[in-house]
């Protein structure tokens, strides 16, 4: 179970909450008594997708897969 702290809390033990994080523990900081975000490990860093950057390591895409491409991507925005 996530301990929970306030934002002053939080602020104020910031390198104690990320030393309890490292250790594995899950922190949730709340204001004002509702939970508003949550601290945890990362256990990989995932790498940041920039659209354009290498444009020329991949193959030209076809019609029917940028078909495909535009209804995932239109799916994101469906609720």
């Amino acid at each position: 179970m996530a301990r929970q702290v306030n934002m002053h809390e939080a602020k104020t033990h910031f390198s104690k909450l990320a030393e309890a994080v490292e250790a594995g523990e899950e922190i949730v900081i709340a204001r004002a008594g509702k939970p508003v975000m949550r601290l945890v490990k990362v256990d990989e860093v995932q790498q940041e997708i920039v659209p354009g950057f290498g444009n020329d390591v991949f193959a030209a895409w076809d019609d029917a897969t940028w078909s495909r491409l535009d209804r995932e991507f239109n799916d994101l925005f469906k609720g």
